[in-house]
């Protein structure tokens, strides 16, 4: 059973950085491709960015392309998301999730997933 815990999230400026982690335990992430879904008020959950096993093919929803950078350190069963210029609409809160099989796009599920860091993107 693979245990996330994501950190990172907080308040930030529009334009701004935020660099969020998920630390993963009871498993090595090695044997996982790795994903950061968003879910906002009101709205679906969002896939957002995922990662292969090694870490050498990254994937992202066309909205965050350019500006969220997707890696792992599978030394350190982390797994990170780099955000850049931020925006408003990019405010959810973020889950890690991790899975034996690489999925990708809308409408896909994870099996095992954290309890989520809010990122708020505002003035």
């Amino acid at each position: 059973q693979v245990r996330l815990v994501e950190s990172g999230g907080g308040l930030v400026q529009p334009g701004g950085s935020l660099r969020l982690s998920c630390a993963a335990s009871g498993g090595t992430i090695s044997n996982y491709a790795m994903a950061w879904f968003r879910q906002a008020p009101g709205k679906e959950r969002e896939f957002v960015a995922a990662v292969t096993w090694s870490g050498d093919k990254t994937y992202y929803v066309d909205s965050v392309k350019g500006r969220f950078t997707i890696f792992r350190d599978n030394a350190k069963n982390t797994v990170f998301l780099q955000m850049n210029t931020l925006k408003p609409e990019d405010t959810a809160v973020y889950f890690c999730a991790a899975d034996p099989l690489l999925r990708v796009g809308p409408g896909i599920d994870y099996d095992y997933w954290g309890q989520g860091t809010q990122v708020t993107v505002s003035s």
